[in-house]
């Protein structure tokens, strides 16, 4: 049962072509024979390092070249160019073992260029390096004065990527009941936690423990310097504003223009995690059913009805597979990030109705990663990994249950499924987590625009306020748009487009609490 924080899910079911380039990662490289450097690098007293950076980091030089095709797809077309870059393994030891992380870039189109953008589209675990040149038409406004860069963080598709499991695995799992209501599925829903550990620890090795937040963080502003730009001018999607809090509160002083879109609740541990995501889940399913002409408790309850149904019997589809529980909930849930996709969950949901499960089963692979040949996307993977060692909090199975009837009552539909998922997601994980909560306090760092949308689903709004209180007086600034779906920039608002616009292009900061309806 995948946590629902994935901006890039809606690229799946739109069929996006995932491109990348070679990891090039470093493995044996020994960074000890640089001098150490001043200039630009942190002191080690500073909060954003943990020592000086060998200059064999620091002057690296990125070798831009053609983005190599990955099996599944051809290279992305356009003034594309992709490279590596180096960082430490571990940021407590960096003179010792690099690994390499994956870049892309648009050069900027015009000719007044401010410098580098820096996007992550969220996740964690979604590829930068697939996303950009799909969301460059987007940002067309903003390629016209920056670079468009974007990445692969540690952990993810070409930047070491992490496969936990075969897709054979990948598909018997799907037969596992991710809300348990006897001892036997309880101790199957674990016994599933345990063994995708596992597989991820065989697969990422030392890695495992060094795939944090934080160490993103750090990566962001070692490839600030090796872009030659001042200050870091960022824009965050979805979780890329955990990201981006963490990078404010380690480098206040590099904080340049941050966009942090669909805002992740810093203050929010797993459980509360958890609860914001059910209500902001069943809020714009409300808002669907409104929007349908139903009334929304009882066309929740209905579709609640029918999920308890296909729990006791899973519904046949066109293929060989059935539709479960847990899958007739993926399917649900991937619509509700856009507004357009709305449609087709009416559709899906009128035909799982009738007895055929085949249209949510559509979306649940759309959201899942996975193809007609039956192989599945590893972005899952890479967030279970990083979200697993970032939180600290584990849950167990009978301190879940106590909670059940509060998740329940938060959302009918969602409830079940996400107060489970706080017991089973990091069960039994083989490295500790490191918080309860990020750190993304920012004291004199730059104005940081913070934008937050009143029904998105995933990262509900209330989390864009307390993001901007927690970034501190004068530096969080909330702009609020009163619209639907996952992330406000590029949805079809032109007051948001022209206010983040405005401030990434001229510096301009609005006033906060600014709304855009």
């Amino acid at each position: 049962m995948a946590r629902f924080v994935r901006w890039a899910a809606l690229t799946a079911a739109a069929g996006l072509l995932v491109t990348g380039c070679s990891s090039g990662s470093d493995e044996g490289s020994d960074g000890t024979s640089g001098k150490e450097t001043g200039g630009k690098t942190p002191s080690a007293s500073s909060p954003g390092t943990t020592a000086p950076l060998p200059a064999s980091l620091t002057s690296q030089k990125l070798d831009w070249g053609e983005c190599e095709a990955t099996e599944d797809s051809a290279a992305p077309g356009g003034d594309w160019e992709c490279a590596t870059l180096k960082v430490p393994l571990d940021w407590a030891k960096p003179k010792s073992r690099t690994i390499g992380i994956a870049l892309i870039r648009s050069e900027a189109t015009g000719d007044d260029r401010i410098g580098s953008l820096l996007f992550n589209f969220g996740g964690p675990g979604g590829s930068g390096v697939s996303m950009m040149p799909y969301y460059a038409s987007t940002a067309s406004e903003l390629h016209e004065r920056y670079d468009l860069v974007s990445f692969d963080p540690r952990g993810v598709a070409s930047s070491e990527g992490v496969r936990c499991r075969s897709d054979q695995e990948i598909q018997a799992a799907e037969a596992v009941d991710a809300t348990p209501d006897t001892l036997a599925e309880e101790t199957a829903y674990l016994n599933d936690a345990t063994a995708f550990g596992k597989g991820c620890e065989k697969s990422a090795g030392r890695l495992m423990a060094h795939v944090s937040t934080t160490d993103t963080a750090r990566d962001m502003d070692l490839l600030r310097q090796v872009l030659g730009d001042d200050k870091m001018h960022y824009f965050g999607i979805s979780y890329g504003t955990e990201l981006g809090g963490v990078y404010a509160h380690l480098f206040p002083q590099n904080v340049g223009r941050l966009v942090l879109d669909a805002v992740v609740d810093p203050s929010a541990d797993t459980v509360d995690h958890a609860k914001n995501q059910a209500r902001g889940f069943q809020r714009a399913l409300n808002n669907y059913l409104k929007s349908t002409g139903q009334d929304p408790q009882e066309g929740s309850r209905k579709i609640a009805d029918m999920l308890d149904r296909i729990d006791a019997n899973p519904l046949p589809t066109s293929s060989d597979r059935k539709l479960t529980q847990s899958l007739a909930v993926t399917g649900i849930v991937l619509p509700l990030y856009s507004e357009s996709s709305w449609p087709t969950l009416t559709s899906a949901l009128e035909a799982a109705e009738s007895g055929d499960g085949s249209e949510l089963l559509t979306l649940a692979d759309g959201y899942n990663e996975r193809d007609a040949s039956g192989s599945y996307g590893t972005t899952t993977h890479s967030q279970r990994v990083i979200s697993c060692l970032d939180a600290k909090q584990r849950p167990t199975a009978e301190e879940t249950k106590k909670l059940l009837p509060e998740f329940e009552k938060i959302s009918p539909v969602f409830g079940t499924f996400l107060g489970w998922d706080t017991a089973g997601w990091c069960h039994d994980w083989p490295v500790p987590g490191q918080h309860d909560t990020p750190e993304v306090s920012a004291p004199g760092a730059a104005p940081v625009l913070v934008v937050g949308n009143t029904g998105d689903p995933a990262t509900p709004y209330e989390g864009a306020r307390k993001m901007a209180d927690e970034l501190g007086k004068g530096v969080g600034v909330v702009l609020t748009w009163k619209g639907e779906g996952h992330g406000a920039y590029g949805s079809g608002s032109g007051c948001v487009d022209s206010t983040i616009d405005d401030y990434l292009l001229s510096g301009t900061v609005p006033k906060d609490g600014k709304v855009c309806s």
